[in-house]
């Protein structure tokens, strides 16, 4: 058995699945209840906390965007593919885990669940002791490919910076008939007087040579 987490606040963790009887907890369907007792015994045990059954509605968004869990897990026993167009659709402005336990285990679904965004796809079962490691594992994951987004998108930002630097140094060398030094220091102690970063101050000198 898996050891609850000691956590003072315990990840909070979504459930979409395209089957609504399991929503509705409906007792004629036992593999349904079956599925949806052993995630929530799971959860139970590795001390996570369940939010909420999602169906996979049109409505899907608002609840994923009101609950805002720290993960999501999506049960599927098929139709995986029209359902990561769901997900995929309705996470795309809030990028979160998605761990997604199935019995498909067709290697290009799982690619193209890969690609879409889950990070964790899980095949053959849903059994309560595998729920805890592969939530870890998701967590992590998704935290590493975060930060190297963050640090691509910072190095994006610094190029485009730099860039702007150089073509207002560029103007400036031009207009005043100065080097490089030079319209690098005015640049520089412009950005110093108005408080502004060296790009920005730089984009402005730019946009002004333009209305000229």
């Amino acid at each position: 058995m898996s050891t609850p987490r000691s956590d003072a606040r315990r990840p909070t963790v979504a459930v979409v699945t395209p089957d609504p009887e399991l929503v509705a907890g409906d007792p004629g369907s036992r593999a349904q209840a079956a599925r949806g007792s052993a995630l929530a015994q799971g959860l139970a045990q590795a001390g996570y906390e369940l939010v909420a059954l999602l169906p996979a509605s049109a409505d899907l968004e608002a609840r994923i965007a009101e609950l805002r869990p720290d993960l999501l897990i999506v049960e599927a026993e098929s139709g995986v593919r029209d359902l990561l167009e769901h997900i995929v659709f309705v996470t795309r402005d809030s990028p979160r885990p998605i761990v997604l336990f199935t019995d498909d285990d067709d290697v290009e679904t799982a690619r193209m669940a890969v690609a879409a965004g889950v990070t964790a796809y899980i095949v053959d079962g849903l059994r309560p002791g595998r729920v805890r490691p592969v939530i870890e594992v998701a967590l992590a994951r998704f935290a590493r490919e975060q930060g190297l987004r963050a640090q691509l998108d910072d190095a994006r930002r610094q190029l485009l910076e730099r860039k702007t630097v150089e073509r207002a140094k560029g103007l400036l060398m031009k207009r005043l008939r100065v080097d490089e030094d030079e319209a690098f220091a005015r640049l520089r102690r412009l950005a110093m007087e108005k408080g502004l970063k060296l790009a920005e101050i730089a984009q402005r000198v730019l946009d002004a040579a333009e209305l000229l």
